[in-house]
This record gives structure tokens, C-alpha cells and sequence, in this order.
């Protein structure tokens, strides 16, 4: 995001809080919730958890199962009352024996549920959805899970004041996720501890166009209505689920590579966005060429109106700009389908792996383009930071206090310069062996600053890391440079 902003799996993914600056209280609840959420099997079936206890969204994602595909099915007409019908179906597996289940829903009418084909009992309670089959599911199974539902989506005000979920535009609307928007628009485990494949099929009134992640699937118009398919073969959390209705001004082109270029541009943005958006190829040979293989089948980018959400968002193999974007806007965005689309963070605490180093990499493309260094850009923000970011060394970038502050410029900002660090504790060469095998190691996985901590430290053996992660990661007040 830029900064203008269920189950894990159960054995090795318990402790999900950082090693570092933890209370005691806050250990014990998370492991206690995850623990009862992993038992199961052998024993009687019981009901999956109403949330897997996130540090800053508690009531975020569901116990005693893991998602593995959505198929959703909807209809929009922003005139219509209700602007949207839609229909989830949605697999996943019993991560215990369960009689009972949560999905997460913000808002509309459900009217239907089953479970197995066969109607379950549902009641609601804020945004969670308790869904009752008719019999009960045995740990280890397999499970598909439809509801039909309609309304009309609504915002959801993020801690920090800026708007998410679904968000009417002059022409349509605009669905952005993150951290739990995705819950205003279709029910699902909406955590990013649980990745899924999507299959996404949308009905518009005509001459609307209905873009999304993954690849196009199909297209038809019948009767004054147009329906658009999208395919998301890789997993995705859902807070990178994107869907933009509209009147859009859409290019298809490939990469020298031959990766699909998908990109769709109000046209109201299309003079002021053509420049930056055609160095996106040469964007992405930048990125590949420094983090790594692309870990998704296409990319490209969504350009809406300014006023439409007011700030970009990395929406997972095309990118949401608020009006034209600049190059290193672009290039935050496009650096996060490494850092946070592909390897995602496990809790909201680890917001600083996807801030860090999409920060960083705009640091590196400036230094890259022939103006000021990293090393500059580091010297400059340590010394005169406060100028530009007056809160920069309040909040530790790995441990924010609240939820209003995982999208803090400390997390943004002091995050790069954790980055930064580890490059200057061990050169160049290790430091994108570093990068690089941190993002094949975890590609299309979750991760939490215990892994990466651990995995610098394995790559770097020979050297001492603690004043980074005690003083820069973790630490209050701004360090003292070595």
C-alpha cells in the first residue's frame, strides 16, 4: 500500500508473536486461541472460533479451517435496488472436527446457506456469520460452503480513518481489501494467514467493464448486461482481492517476456498516466532482475479517479492508483506483489516486511536511475527525517502499538532503514542472495519477522544482527548509528 497506507497451520505456526518486546498477557491469549483453534480430531466436534486473534483485528478471519478456492458469482447495477446479488462458493478444509463455523461478512442480506449441498443453519452477530451444517465436519475433510446473499456494500472505516471495502465511484464502484475490507463484499475467512485461488464472475450494465485480479477468463453481453470472468490461479489474501466497475479504457500487451500486460485506465486519467504506466515492462525487468522470478502469471495496473480512494493499493497482479501514479509510485506497488502479494505477512504486526521493502525499492530504483544513493537516502532520513515524518522514531516499525499505526510512516519509513541496515552489516552480493532467497523460500506463503530474523541470520552467519532488530526494528526512540 503506499503511504500516502481460518487457520494457520497449526504445528509450526503457534507462535505468531514476535520474539522481541512482547508482553506476557498479549503471548499467552494469541497462544491460547490458536492452540483451541488447532485441537480437534479424536474428540467430540466443537465450534470453529469467531476469529484467529490478530494482534490489531481480533474478530479477523475463523478457526478450524483453511480455504483453498472461492468461486464467487455477482451481479452490480448501481442504480439497482440491491446493487449487488452475489452467490459465494466457497471450498476448504476442516482443520478440526467442527460443528459449527465463522465466515466473515460486513453488512447485506443473507438469504441462503448450505453446506455439502444441504441447507445449514446461519445466525449473524456484527460481522461474523455462524454457519451450522447439518451434520457435523470431521477434522482433515474437504468442504464447500454456498451462501446467497445481496444488498448493498457499504464503506468499512480503517483505524486510521481511510476507507476500504466497497467504494462507490462517479461511474461504478471500486473494492479495496486491506486490512478487512473484502468482508463488505463477499463472506469468506478474511485474514491473510488464509491465501485461496478465485474465480470471480461479475454482471454490469453494459458498457460497464468489470476488471479484477488473475487473468480474464470470458466476456459476453446479453440482453444489456455484460458479464466479465477473472481467473486467480496463485493464492491470494483476501485483503488483495480488487474489483472495479466502470468505464474503463483497457490495453493488453505482453511483456518481452511474453507475461500478460493487463491495464485499465479511467479515461478520464489516460493523457496523464501514459508515460509512467508504459515503463512498466521495464519496471518489471527491474524487479525481477533484483527480488527475483515474478511470482504471478500476469501483471499490469487499475487507474481510477483521484477522488476515488485516495490512496494506491497493491492489489494482486494489477495495482490500484488514485489518479495517475508517479514512477515511484509504481514502483512501491509493483515491488509488493514480491513483498506482501506473494510472501504475506502472517498478522498485521508483520506489516513492516510488505512497507519495508516496497519502501526500499523505491530507494534502490532512485539509486539505479542515477540520483541519490541508498546510502544517501538513508544518511538524509536519519538526520533530518523529523522534517518530512515528525513521528518518525515513535513507533517501532515490527511492534506499532495500535492498529491505527501498521500504516504509520515509522513502518514505512524506519522499516526501509532496517532494510538498509542489514545491507550495510553484509554487503551487496549477500544482501540480494538475502532478497532474493527470502522471497523464493516463502513464495506464495505467509511470514512472520521471527522467520525473516531467522533467515538473515542463517544467510549471515558470521554476523551480529541483535542492535538491528533491539534498536531498529523493535526499539523505542531513534538509535544511535554504529
Amino acid at each position: 500500500m503506499s503511504s500516502t497506507r481460518v487457520m494457520v497451520s497449526c504445528p509450526r505456526r503457534i507462535a505468531v508473536v514476535p520474539r522481541y518486546a512482547r508482553s506476557v498477557l498479549v503471548r499467552s491469549v494469541l497462544v491460547l486461541l490458536l492452540l483451541t483453534a488447532c485441537s480437534g480430531g479424536g474428540g467430540r466436534a466443537a465450534d470453529g472460533a469467531a476469529g484467529v486473534g490478530d494482534p490489531y483485528f481480533p474478530k479477523a478471519g475463523n478457526g478450524g479451517y483453511d480455504v483453498t478456492h472461492y468461486d464467487l458469482t455477482l451481479a452490480y447495477d448501481p442504480g439497482g435496488r440491491p446493487a449487488l446479488t452475489g452467490s459465494a462458493a466457497i471450498t476448504a478444509r476442516a482443520t478440526q472436527d467442527l460443528d459449527s463455523f465463522h465466515l466473515d461478512l460486513k453488512g447485506l442480506s443473507v438469504e441462503k446457506v448450505t453446506v455439502e449441498g444441504a441447507r445449514a443453519g446461519w445466525s449473524r452477530k456484527g460481522q461474523e456469520l455462524e454457519v451450522s451444517p447439518a451434520r457435523a465436519l470431521d477434522r482433515g475433510e474437504t468442504f464447500r460452503v454456498t451462501v446467497a446473499y445481496s444488498g448493498t456494500p457499504r464503506p468499512v472505516t480503517d483505524p486510521d480513518g481511510s476507507q476500504e471495502g466497497w467504494l462507490r465511484t462517479a461511474d461504478g464502484a471500486l473494492a479495496l481489501g486491506e486490512p478487512v475490507g473484502s468482508m463488505a463484499w463477499f463472506p469468506g475467512n478474511h485474514h491473510p494467514s488464509d491465501k485461496a485461488s478465485y474465480d470471480l464472475a461479475v454482471t454490469v450494465p453494459k458498457g460497464l467493464t468489470a476488471v479484477s485480479n488473475g487473468e480474464p477468463a470470458g466476456e459476453r453481453t446479453v440482453g444489456g448486461r455484460s458479464t466479465y470472468t477473472w481467473h486467480t490461479a496463485e493464492p491470494m489474501a483476501s485483503y488483495l482481492a480488487t474489483l472495479a466497475i466502470g468505464r474503463f479504457t483497457v490495453t493488453r500487451s505482453t511483456t518481452k517476456d511474453g507475461l500478460p500486460v493487463y491495464v485499465a485506465v479511467d479515461p478520464t486519467q489516460a493523457a496523464a498516466s501514459r508515460e509512467v504506466l508504459a515503463r512498466l515492462p521495464e519496471i518489471m525487468d527491474w524487479a525481477q532482475y533484483n527480488f527475483g522470478p515474478y511470482p504471478f502469471t500476469s501483471t499490469g495496473a487499475i487507474v481510477d479517479r483521484p477522488e476515488d480512494s485516495g490512496y494506491a493499493l497493491e492489489t494482486q497482479n494489477r495495482p490500484v492508483f488514485p489518479g495517475a501514479p508517479d514512477t515511484a509510485t509504481l514502483v512501491h506497488e509493483i515491488a509488493h506483489q514480491w513483498f506482501g502479494d506473494s510472501v504475506t505477512p502472517r498478522t498485521w504486526r508483520d506489516m513492516w516486511l510488505n512497507e519495508a521493502f516496497a519502501t526500499y525499492a523505491e530507494w534502490l530504483w532512485e539509486e539505479d536511475e542515477g540520483g541519490a544513493t541508498a546510502e544517501e537516502t538513508f544518511t538524509d532520513l536519519y538526520e533530518h527525517g523529523e522534517d518530512d515524518y515528525p513521528d518518525l522514531w515513535d513507533v517501532p516499525p515490527g511492534d506499532p502499538p495500535t492498529a491505527e499505526d501498521i500504516s504509520s510512516d515509522p513502518v514505512y519509513q524506519r522499516g526501509a532503514m532496517v532494510v538498509h541496515r542489514i545491507r550495510q552489516t553484509v554487503g551487496d552480493d549477500t544482501f540480494y542472495d538475502i532478497v532474493q532467497g527470502w522471497t523464493a523460500a516463502h513464495r506464495h506463503d505467509t511470514a512472520d519477522a521471527d522467520d525473516f530474523m531467522a533467515y538473515v541470520e542463517r544467510q549471515a552467519p558470521d554476523e551480529d544482527f541483535d542492535g538491528i532488530w533491539d534498536d531498529w526494528l523493535y526499539g523505542e526512540g531513534k538509535p544511535e548509528l554504529p
